[in-house]
Formats: structure tokens, C-alpha cells, sequence
């Protein structure tokens, strides 16, 4: 289960994608997912309904913190263009930080992320979230394991060994590497994972679409401004550096 090229180069774009075609099943059906199974469950109008809904949606604002913890930890030990980066980089293997417990801390944070941000849409978008983005993280993550063990051989080979792909060990599976981390740049990197978590939170609370989705759709655009600037800022760095003659 390996992606192509062309989606790991267009992952941002492919994830952006399958977040708006779940939203976009709100124009045919207008409930919500939570409400969806707890009228099922409990029937309408129980009593303990609004309890349920916000005891839900507090394992969803969960799920977004766990996700914003794991992918800032991995990000403290990565350098600053290699998150958003379109480009493998298969130069070495990390394995300090969260990566002595993961080696995919950022894929799993990302499927953390959906089975949270699910939560706030209808069943069916549910389904495209939780289901499609995790395919999708599975297919970036064969992709790139297939192309770091091509790269770095037996090394990668003995680090898959030792440490599990998606599900993290409570134990370190390898001693550090004494790599110190850069937890400005994590944390300004993954500030839209934690705006997710502020507006699952904020909902949890309130039970108001309309302060969830102004937090949450903030966050989705320091995202896509921030991967546009980075891209430019890529390029920009791209024409200055001089071409090497054949």
C-alpha cells in the first residue's frame, strides 16, 4: 500500500481535499454525526443528551490534543522545512524524541487528528475523514518507508525493527540520540494543530457550531498561508542557488 509520487507531493492538498468533500456532505444531509448516534442510541430528547453530545466531543478535543502533542514533539526534532516539505527527504533516519517510541509520530498525529475533526461533521463525512485519511496516511507511510529502506539499507531495516511503525510503545525502543529540540520552531509549525484543538475544546464546551468553525477554519488558514509560504520561500531559495554545469 505505497502512494505515488504525485501524492506525496500533493499531500497537503489531497488532505485539504478530502476535509472539504466530508464538510460538503452537510448540503444533503444536515445532521451531525454525534446527534446522528445518540438519537439512535438514547432517543431524541433524553435527558442525558447534551451530556452525551459534550462527553463525546470531549474525546474528540482529546484526540486533537494528542495529535497536536505528537506531531509538535516529532516536529522539535525535525528540521523547520521538512514538515511541509513536497520533497522526500531520505538523507537519515531520526530517531530521538518521540521517534524512539514511533517512527511515524507525524502520520499518526494526522490520523489522531481525523477521527477528532470527524466528529463535527455527518455520518457520511465521518466515514470520508476517518477512513480516507487514514488509507491515505498508510499510503504516504508505505511510500516513504519503501524509499528510506532503498536509501539507507540495513540501518533502516534495524530501526523498523526495533521500533513500530504506528503504534506507539510506552517503552523507548532506542536510546537517545542526544539531539536537542527546537520547540519554537515545533510549536510555529503545528500552530494550526493546535487551533484544531482549541475549536474541538471550545465546542466540547459551548455545543456552538459557529464558535468551533471559526476557530477551526482559522487554523485551516494559517495551514494553507503558511504551506504557500514556505513553497515560495522554497523557490525563492531554489532560483538563487547557482546551477551545477553537467
Amino acid at each position: 500500500m505505497r502512494a505515488t509520487e504525485f501524492e506525496f507531493r500533493y499531500r497537503s492538498l489531497i488532505i485539504v481535499g478530502i476535509y472539504f468533500l466530508a464538510l460538503s456532505t452537510y448540503g444533503f444531509d444536515h445532521e451531525n454525526v454525534v446527534r446522528y448516534a445518540i438519537d439512535r442510541a438514547v432517543g431524541q430528547g433524553a435527558p442525558n443528551a447534551v451530556f452525551l453530545r459534550r462527553a463525546i466531543f470531549g474525546v474528540g478535543a482529546f484526540l486533537t490534543f494528542l495529535a497536536a502533542s505528537f506531531r509538535t514533539w516529532a516536529a522539535a526534532y525535525l528540521q523547520s522545512n521538512t514538515v511541509q516539505d513536497p520533497a522526500m527527504h531520505l538523507d537519515a533516519i531520526v530517531a530521538d524524541g518521540p521517534y524512539r517510541h514511533v517512527r511515524n509520530p507525524l502520520y499518526l498525529g494526522a490520523i489522531l487528528l481525523a477521527c477528532g475533526l470527524a466528529l463535527l461533521t455527518t455520518w457520511q463525512g465521518f466515514l470520508i475523514i476517518t477512513i480516507g485519511l487514514t488509507i491515505f496516511m498508510l499510503r504516504l507511510t508505505g511510500l516513504e518507508e519503501s524509499k528510506l529502506e532503498v536509501t539507507l539499507g540495513e540501518s533502516y531495516r534495524a530501526f523498523c525493527r526495533s521500533v513500530p511503525r504506528l503504534w506507539p510503545s510506552l517503552k523507548p525502543r532506542l536510546p537517545s540520540g542526544g539531539i536537542a529540540p527546537r520547540w519554537s520552531q515545533a510549536i510555529f509549525g503545528e500552530l494550526h494543530m493546535w487551533g484544531f484543538f482549541a475549536g474541538m475544546a471550545a465546542f466540547a464546551i459551548t455545543l456552538r457550531p459557529r464558535v468551533a468553525w471559526w476557530i477551526v477554519g482559522t487554523a485551516m488558514v494559517i495551514y494553507i498561508v503558511r504551506s504557500y509560504v514556505l513553497s515560495a520561500r522554497r523557490k525563492k531559495t531554489s532560483l538563487r542557488e547557482p546551477h551545477k554545469e553537467a
